[in-house]
């Protein structure tokens, strides 16, 4: 399934800077067929897991994670940058490789106890998930898995997941 899939990644070498191998996830959701094989090889990822919500970063994790919810019959919770959530909120910081970044969710987002699958487009240094998973365990959620469509192993994104399950419907070896 997954060279399927990889069929519809766009890869642009040399950007954002040299030698770097940019993997474009907006020729998939660009075609029917493309998003349609996204959506289903990551449902196929987790049929076997239980859990109660799912959990998506702004903004690419909103595309693939809202289907699944849908699909699931599943409450869908947004993380969003700061500023974005109109009620109260928990707010958790990251080191991105330049720089570093903030993710919200509401307070009111996961119930104590809830099992959650988190959902993003991409997993890379591993970061924004680190923040997510931390997001749902200050709430009092259980995290039951990790879903993303791409993953580049070489930057070792797993590395700091140490114990959650942790699926990709597409994986490339280099960064």
């Amino acid at each position: 399934m997954s060279e399927d899939l990889k069929k519809y990644v766009t890869t642009i070498p040399d950007f954002p800077e040299p030698g770097i191998m940019f993997r474009d996830i907006t020729s998939v959701v660009q075609d029917p067929d493309g998003l349609r094989l996204a959506i289903d090889s990551m449902q196929d990822l987790v049929k076997d897991v239980d859990f109660d919500v799912v959990v998506g970063a702004e903004s690419r994790g909103f595309i693939f994670g809202t289907p699944i919810a849908y699909n699931q019959h599943k409450a869908f919770v947004l993380i969003r940058k700061p500023g974005k959530l109109p009620r109260e909120t928990e707010a958790m910081s990251y080191d991105l490789e330049y720089g570093s970044a903030t993710l919200e969710i509401h307070k009111d987002a996961i119930k104590p106890g809830q099992k959650v699958l988190i959902v993003d487009d991409l997993m890379a240094t591993g970061g924004t998930i680190e923040a997510m998973v931390k997001l749902v365990e200050k709430l009092g959620g259980k995290v039951a898995a990790v879903l993303v469509l791409m993953e580049l192993e070489g930057l070792k994104g797993r590395d700091k997941l140490p114990g959650y399950r942790v699926e990709s419907a597409i994986k490339y070896e280099g960064k």
